[in-house]
């Protein structure tokens, strides 16, 4: 397994101008031993058209929490029929899914932050980090102005969360605006609840729309109050 030291990031990244070069180093240097994680959002869209400019044979991982909206299992089959790639699905481990629920309610993730990160952590960070394990990077469609957290992101990170394999977030210091220019310039598609006032993708019941000028990550666990970026847990410890 290949593991980069702090040094080998050092030296690496800043040969990284953009995110078409972060991919082609990472795919050249690290194929087949890395995975696209997507969460069927307008980043993502982008990085697999990127990617699949390089080589289709890239490894997509999502994950089906179980709570997902129609709309998202429908943009993953027309990625897979765009760009020739194939989803491979994740899902939480059930009885995992079945213990938490029958203890704590169908919906349980409404009645406190502790049951909300427990939800995320059964049906999103524990199968991410089984799906990522043996892998020796993965790519990630996170840029620093999402989240107050995400500020310290860099376009490679050793991930210290996951095995302390390479973290690779090629698009780390675009903006919104890039984002939706490279979309529209290059015909991409895109999930249909952005259109609908979505700033990102994610289950069902804890995410919905938010009104012209909100922030990134408003639309998520918005219950919570407080100011928006609120994290899953599979983004954390930026710069650390």
């Amino acid at each position: 397994m290949r593991r980069f030291t702090q040094a080998e990031v050092d030296e690496v990244a800043p040969r990284l101008r953009t995110p078409q070069e972060a991919l082609a180093w990472a795919l050249g240097e690290l194929h087949p031993r890395i995975a696209k994680a997507s969460s069927l959002g307008a980043e993502d869209s982008v990085i697999i058209h990127m990617m699949a400019a390089i080589r289709r044979d890239v490894r997509l991982i999502t994950l089906d929490t179980g709570r997902l909206n129609e709309e998202t299992y429908a943009m993953m089959a027309t990625m897979e029929k765009r760009y020739g790639v194939r989803f491979e699905v994740v899902y939480p481990d059930a009885r995992e899914v079945s213990d938490m629920v029958n203890a704590r309610g169908i919906n349980l993730f409404y009645e406190s932050v502790e049951n909300r990160v427990m939800c995320c952590g059964v049906r999103k960070v524990d199968p991410l980090r089984r799906a990522l394990a043996g892998l020796d990077a993965w790519i990630t469609g996170i840029r620093s102005e999402q989240t107050e957290n995400r500020r310290g992101a860099s376009v490679l990170e050793i991930d210290a969360r996951n095995g302390g394999i390479l973290k690779v977030n090629p698009l780390v210091s675009w903006t919104r605006d890039d984002v939706w220019s490279f979309i529209r310039e290059n015909g991409i598609p895109y999930h249909p609840l952005l259109d609908r006032g979505y700033r990102s993708i994610g289950c069902e019941p804890c995410t919905r729309a938010v009104p012209e000028g909100g922030g990134e990550r408003d639309g998520r666990w918005w219950w919570e109050g407080g100011a928006g970026g609120k994290e899953c847990g599979l983004h954390m410890e930026h710069g650390a």
